[in-house]
């Protein structure tokens, strides 16, 4: 009995050493696996007498330090007690996102005094919710956070509490684009000083031509005048500028963005290279991003590489509120890193031209026209022989028209002031003209192959399978590299097979001998059941002829296919 004695104590007094050593100040990590080790020992060294088990209980009170970890790997660790903090948590998040989304319809409504105090009510929450590091919820803090940052920062940034009403003044609107001189911005006036002067000054002088335009529709959307110089960073003001990244225009939209905003596209026409379109859905883009953002900065980096691509950004920075476009600089593309100091310094040069040594040149007039409604194709060339007028000038009032032709429906033509009715007389007496359908075939290198070689086997340009390939130089191509090849007309005849089919949506077929292979191009609305119908063949016929291994079609896809191939 007194060794069992002199063992419990001994046991007590190494518990008592490692409580005390648990609280010692000096440095440890999180997480320790010696904390639960005086388990297993006692465990080895526990006498089989049932008595000595129960009086070795107190020596077992190491079994409630991994109460102390907040963090498992597993998450079991009080489990019951975080149920109940998630769910106050939760229902924290849910009011301040309930408070947030009435501040955003009180700004739809223009009621700024009600949107200020749903946003302060829903920013007085956040302070509230307590979310350990490594919960699920915590990212939605942070969401919550930066939205009403960005709401009150918004609703200052536009002026909305100027006047009783909540309309915003034109000065305070047009001086919300910080102008500050820096390294980065230093250097890109340096630039616009030395290889690009001439594209920076033949960008002012062509400005003229949409100035007025751009500035009313800054004006009627509420955004800041100086907005009007982003055409020179996107495009120099030329209004059929194609970019690497297949960028259209004068505000240089990519084929997606157009259609979100409305710019149609068609075999005629692409409203993305249309000046007055463009704008407009250029202004209603930029102030979507700064509706996003709140501020202008970081709005025009979102403009050039995407709101995602920013809001990625902005979530990997270490601190949640270092949001500015400067802030984000070092973390963005090297193209949006240089666009928006290049933007700056455009303002900065055209605001005080003598002290960067600038002389501005006279801004071209802006364009006059009047528009006629017509409904036959025809070249614009015809029309402005017709009318003694210089076919460029036609082209300049419409630069949407893909082929510098009307379209084969209803088209609101722009003219010059006064040739309206003119137009509309001379219209008449104009042949119809309607662009070629363009086919495009597949074509592999060979050794000693030139670009003017194969264009001239094709009966095109090297123009055009430049274009369509994207290509960057009219004299480099590599053996093996497959080219596609603009072909059309009689040439397309050539490129095929001895028939071409069309028309197999309509279910026509064409007029080909029973087991006659004729060689079809995919178009909109096809499928390989209305082909088969169409040919009185199978679908798998189809499929094996033309090694395909799923159902899918591509519109431009060429078939061959056999007439009567049914088994």
């Amino acid at each position: 009995m007194k060794t069992q004695k002199i063992f419990i104590a001994g046991l007590t007094v190494l518990s008592l050493f490692f409580s005390l050593d648990g609280c010692s100040s000096s440095p440890k990590p999180v997480r320790t696996t010696p904390a639960a080790s005086p388990k297993p020992a006692a465990t080895a060294t526990a006498p089989a007498n049932p008595s000595a088990r129960e009086a070795e209980k107190p020596a077992q009170a190491p079994d409630k330090l991994p109460v102390l970890v907040k963090e498992d790997i597993n998450g079991d660790i009080q489990t019951e007690k975080n149920g109940e903090t998630d769910k106050e948590t939760a229902a924290l998040l849910e009011e301040g996102f309930t408070a947030y989304q009435e501040a955003l319809a009180a700004l739809n409504r223009k009621d700024t005094d009600t949107a200020l105090a749903k946003l302060d009510e829903a920013y007085e929450i956040i302070p509230k919710i307590k979310i350990p590091s490594d919960s699920a919820l915590l990212q939605e803090k942070n969401d919550l956070r930066i939205l009403v940052a960005q709401r009150i920062q918004q609703v200052y940034a536009l002026g909305h509490q100027a006047d009783a009403a909540g309309r915003a003044s034109v000065s305070s609107i047009n001086n919300s684009i910080p102008l500050v001189e820096n390294q980065w911005i230093q250097k890109e006036i340096a630039s616009f000083q030395g290889g690009e002067k001439a594209w920076f000054l033949d960008a002012y002088k062509r400005s003229g031509l949409y100035k007025d335009m751009i500035l009313a529709e800054l004006r009627t959307a509420g955004l800041p005048e100086q907005l009007l110089w982003v055409p020179m960073i996107e495009s120099w003001f030329r209004v059929r500028a194609l970019s690497r990244a297949r960028a259209l225009g004068m505000w240089q939209f990519i084929s997606s963005t157009g259609y979100r905003y409305g710019l149609k596209r068609d075999k005629y026409i692409d409203e993305r290279m249309d000046p007055v379109k463009a704008t407009r859905a250029a202004v209603q883009h930029l102030s979507d991003l700064h509706m996003i953002f709140g501020d202008w900065l970081t709005a025009l980096a979102a403009y050039n590489c995407g709101d995602g691509y920013v809001q990625r950004v902005i979530r990997a920075q270490r601190i949640e509120y270092l949001d500015n476009f400067w802030d984000l600089f070092n973390n963005l593309p090297w193209e949006t890193a240089r666009y928006v100091p290049r933007f700056i310094a455009a303002l900065m040069i055209i605001g005080n031209p003598a002290k960067y040594g600038f002389e501005l040149p006279v801004q071209d007039p802006p364009l006059k026209f009047e528009t006629v409604k017509i409904n036959a194709p025809i070249k614009l060339a015809g029309l402005a022989q017709g009318l003694g007028l210089d076919p460029l000038l036609l082209t300049i009032l419409n630069p949407e028209l893909r082929f510098d032709s009307t379209p084969n429906y209803d088209y609101d033509l722009r003219v010059p002031e006064g040739y309206g009715e003119k137009c509309l007389a001379c219209v008449t007496t104009i042949p119809q003209y309607v662009p070629p359908d363009v086919v495009t075939d597949r074509y592999r290198v060979l050794k000693g192959d030139t670009l003017g070689a194969i264009a001239r086997k094709f009966r095109t340009s090297v123009d055009a399978i430049v274009r369509v390939n994207g290509l960057t130089s009219r004299t480099l191509i590599r053996e093996g590299q497959v080219l596609r090849i603009p072909v059309s007309g009689a040439a397309a005849k050539q490129a095929t097979a001895p028939a071409v089919a069309t028309g197999a949506a309509a279910g026509t077929a064409p007029a080909a001998a029973t087991g006659e292979k004729v060689a079809y191009v995919v178009k909109a609305g096809d499928t390989l059941f209305t082909l088969s119908k169409t040919f009185n063949t199978t679908i798998e016929k189809i499929k094996t002829d033309n090694n395909l291994t799923s159902n899918d079609l591509s519109v431009g896809q060429k078939l061959a296919i056999q007439v009567g191939g049914r088994s």
